[in-house]
This record gives C-alpha cells, structure tokens and sequence, in this order.
C-alpha cells in the first residue's frame, strides 16, 4: 500500500500543478486578469489541496481524507485548465486547437468531483470515518448528489462536443444539451451543497464530544474555516462592504491567500505537526484583528476631526492631520496591544490566565520566603491551582547538615 501510494501520489500532485499553470497561462492568452479570474482560486485550490494530500497519502495512507484531497485537487486544476482552455481553442482563435473539443465536453462536469472533496472531508476529518454509523448514509447521499452532476451532463454534452459547450450560462440554455441533463446537474448540486449543511453539522456535533487530540484536530479546521467564511463573505461581490483602488485589490488578494488555510489546517491536524499551537494562533488572531478594528477607528476619527478642525481654523484641509494620526497610531499601538491581550486573555482564556498570576505571584513569593517548609506548601498549592492534577505531593530527600570547618 504504501510503495503504491509513493508512487501515484507525486504522480498525482504534479498533474494537479502541471495544470493549474497551464490554466494562469490560457487566461493570459485569453485576454483575462490572473488576479479576477475564476480559474485562479480553482488553480490555487488544486495546487494547495493536492498537495497537503500528497503528503498526507505519504504519511498516512490508511485516511481516505489524503487520497479525497489529492483527486480533489486534481478536478479542481482539470476544471480551471478544461474551461480556459476550450474557449482559447474553439472561440478565441480562428482554427481549432488539439484537443480543444474533449476539453469543453470535461468542462461540463468536471468540477462535480472537486466539489464533493468538501462534504467528504468534514464527514471524515480527522480520523477518516464517520462521526457514527447513523451517518454513513449521507455518504450514499454525497455518491447520489456526484451521480447526479456528472453522468447526465457527461452523456448528453458527448455527441455536441463543441465551441456550444463553451457557455458563460450553459444551465440557462438548455437547448444546448437538453433540459432534462441541466435540471438533473443542478438537482445534483442541490444534494451536494445540503450534504456539506450536514457535513458542518457533523463538525460541530463531533467536537461537542471530542477531547484531547481529536478536539485540538477539529479546532484547527474549525479556525479555518471561519477564517476563510469571514474573509470570502467579505471579499464577495454580494457583500456589504463596498471598496474600490487598494483597499478592493488587498481584499481580493487576502481572499485568494485564505484559500489554502483549510487544506494547510486539515494536513497539520492529521499529521499532529505542531497540533497544540492553535491555541496561540487564535489567540494572536483575536488580539490583532480586536487592535486592527481598534486602530483604525482611532485612526480614521482623528484624520475625519484634524480635517474638520483645520478647515474651521485655517479654510482648507491639511496632510497635518495625516501624520499627527498616524504619530497617534504608533504611539497607541503598544498600550492597546497589552490591553488587547490582557481582555482576551481574561474573556476567553481565563483558566489560563489564572494560571499565569498565580505563577507571577508565586515567583514574587520565592524571591522573598526563606521557611523552606512553608515555600513547600505553597509549591504544592500552586501546582493544584493552576495544573489541576488529582493528586499533589512534595518530596525532599534529607541532607545533613554541613557546618563550617574552623580555619587554622
């Protein structure tokens, strides 16, 4: 099993990459934005996730969520390329391309695999089984709803292969392949997307009852996941936040960075790489988004007063009012981190917290006790108070007693 898996797992990745640079090159030739298209997140979640699979088939053969992410992957990089691809080769030049044709009928269904890779690994991570046997029908489901984007559209698209198939609203126009193949790839679509609803509920049904390992392995894509949510909610189109010049192309940017972060997420907590720091990256996280948001609050109030305070006193508005609000800035930013740090500490991490004052208060202590049995049970103390063990004792061996020779 595992000379098979050394050897289709790089097989598999470089394929999956092969065809994800290939897709940034056909947008290019097409006249597209790397940096808008839509075959660039497909492209870099083909490159991201077939590659967290290819080490996790490596490492851990025996869980399917490896080989799930490394064909996963592998869809993702064919659906960007298959798309881009058939339209430079049937539209955008005047004679047909090699393979132009298999291309746009692969366009048409190829991204359905892909897509299952997401209810699949919530229903499996971490351990590579369902949470409990109750659960194994929803996989039957993820098979129907796979079935069902695939094989009708795949049959009907096969005899038209063509520049037809290379359609922005290919669902809308069913005279193309018939209407009965669109409504059963949408209906198919519909059960997958319900079977990632049940796959998240799973998650949370699952890390109500994890400890130990598992929790810290469901908190680490719990984290991503919300991470992604927040920033793709805030980057996409249907948001409320409306931004334009270099605060839209940042955004689009971060969201095309937060990408990786579920697949980076699961392949640390199935491998257990550094699986305890998540505690620390959420709590950096929650202290230095609390101190961004706070930051340019302040910052953005004190440009909007200075401004209208020098347009009162002077007639007009001045870069004054920049660089005094950003003087502020840098002179806050180390007092609001520690008051930052000290409210999360405090609202989120209490027990930990604690902890950390009676170790601070303890230390005080020692510089200062000389009663050796008295700094005894406190040292006891301590321990029960902040490790919480079941049991605590404190053994000092005898010494004799050493006294001064007399000098000659």
């Amino acid at each position: 099993m595992r000379t098979r898996a050394a050897r289709l797992a790089p097989l598999v990745f470089v394929a999956a990459l092969f065809f994800s640079v290939a897709a940034m090159v056909v947008v290019r030739l097409n006249g597209g934005e790397i940096g808008s298209s839509d075959a660039t997140g497909s492209a870099i979640l083909a490159v991201s996730f077939s590659a967290v699979g290819a080490v996790i088939v490596l490492r851990r053969p025996e869980n399917p969520v490896g080989w799930i992410f490394l064909f996963g992957g592998f869809c993702n990089s064919l659906n960007a390329f298959s798309w881009e691809y058939s339209r430079y080769a049937l539209i955008e030049t005047s004679g047909w391309r090699p393979l132009g044709t298999l291309f746009a009928w692969l366009s048409t269904w190829v991204f359905a695999p892909g897509f299952v890779a997401f209810p699949l690994t919530l229903l499996l991570f971490p351990t590579g089984r369902p949470p409990s046997p109750r659960w194994r029908p929803l996989l039957w489901l993820i098979a129907a709803g796979l079935a069902l984007g695939v094989v009708p559209m795949a049959v009907a698209a096969w005899p038209i292969r063509g520049p037809g198939l290379v359609n922005d609203d290919l669902w809308a126009d069913n005279a193309v392949v018939g209407g009965l193949a669109v409504t059963l790839q949408r209906a198919g679509v519909v059960v997958i997307t319900l079977c990632i609803l049940a796959s998240i509920v799973s998650i949370g049904l699952r890390f109500r009852r994890a400890a130990g390992e598992e929790r810290q392995q469901l908190k680490w894509l719990v984290y991503a996941g919300a991470l992604t949510f927040i920033v793709l909610a805030t980057a996409s189109p249907a948001s409320p936040f409306e931004m334009s010049g270099t605060g839209a192309v940042l955004l689009s940017v971060l969201a095309l960075l937060s990408l990786p972060s579920i697949p980076v997420a699961v392949g640390i907590a199935i491998l257990r790489y550094r699986l305890y720091d998540i505690d620390l990256v959420i709590n950096r996280t929650l202290v230095y988004a609390t101190l961004t948001a706070m930051l340019a609050a302040v910052y953005v109030a004190c440009v909007v007063l200075l401004q209208y305070l020098f347009r009162t006193l002077a007639g007009e508005a001045s870069q004054l009012a920049i660089v005094v609000s950003t003087l502020a800035i840098a002179a806050l930013f180390n007092p609001l981190r520690r008051r930052t740090q000290g409210f999360i500490d405090r609202r989120f991490y209490r027990r930990k917290y604690d902890a950390a004052k009676t170790l601070e208060a303890f230390s005080a202590k020692l510089r200062e006790e000389t009663d050796l049995d008295r700094l005894g049970g406190d040292l006891v103390g301590v321990v029960q108070e902040t490790l919480q063990p079941e049991h605590a004792s404190l053994w000092l061996p005898q010494q004799e007693k050493i006294f001064p020779k007399r000098l000659p």
